[in-house]
């Protein structure tokens, strides 16, 4: 099976381990990956602050960048998300809405490509340490992904799983919300660390590095030494 990895701008610049950890478990689950390079931002910084013009630029460079590609995954639900989203944003465009079509129904996230398309619910990783999930808003809510994370960390073995309370809740990231209200999102961060706290666990995991890097970020300025790990660090571990 050919697999086109989507690296994502944040995992690109900030932690780009998560793409060696990404393609070593498509590897390893029989995929053969490649990285079109020709791929960029998938435009959603611009489109969720107005910037619908902008935004087609990068999503037009997405759609040709993965043109030729049979399935594309990413290790992030909210840009992934965003290649959903694409459809109803080009539903009007005679040039570009089948290919907006396209490119939605071959991406996936990697813990969904995993399991719902793989049908594989053991990637073989063992983890030695106590964790806990924070299922991040547009993974869950725009992605619809909400179970394959938990099935895969459950079958990682030597890994204890503990449930975050309110785990529901937003980190208080969500992009470019972070920036334009950051007093309100300060005092989200500030609950979801409290909440991460109380589950003893040694490693917060997400699939979603914006979420880790803010949770994460508010943590070590508190002086918690709980580290923080993307979904792929804990399957990729042997």
């Amino acid at each position: 099976m050919k697999v086109s990895l989507f690296i994502t701008c944040v995992c690109d610049i900030f932690s780009t381990d998560v793409g060696k950890n990404a393609v070593e478990i498509l590897e390893r689950a029989g995929c053969e990956v490649d990285f079109p390079e020709a791929q960029t931002c998938c435009g959603q910084p611009a489109f969720n602050s107005g910037y619908l013009s902008d935004a087609k630029e990068s999503m037009k460079q997405m759609m040709k960048a993965f043109q030729f590609s049979d399935y594309v995954v990413g290790p992030s639900g909210s840009c992934v998300g965003m290649l959903q989203e694409y459809p109803k944003i080009f539903a009007n465009d005679l040039v570009w809405r089948e290919e907006a079509k396209r490119l939605a129904a071959k991406s996936y996230e990697l813990t969904q490509f995993l399991v719902d398309v793989l049908g594989i619910v053991d990637v073989g990783s063992t983890f030695k340490g106590k964790i806990t999930y924070h299922p991040s808003c547009h993974m869950t809510r725009i992605l619809g992904v909400k179970d394959a994370p938990i099935t895969l960390l459950e079958h990682v073995k030597g890994a204890e799983l503990v449930e975050l309370p309110v785990k529901e809740d937003c980190c208080g990231f969500g992009g470019t919300f972070a920036v334009k209200n950051s007093v309100i999102s300060g005092e989200m961060v500030k609950e979801k660390s409290a909440h991460v706290s109380e589950t003893g666990a040694e490693y917060l995991v997400s699939g979603d590095m914006g979420c880790l890097m803010n949770i994460g970020g508010r943590m070590s300025r508190e002086g918690k030494n709980i580290k923080i790990a993307h979904i792929t660090e804990i399957l990729n571990h042997h």
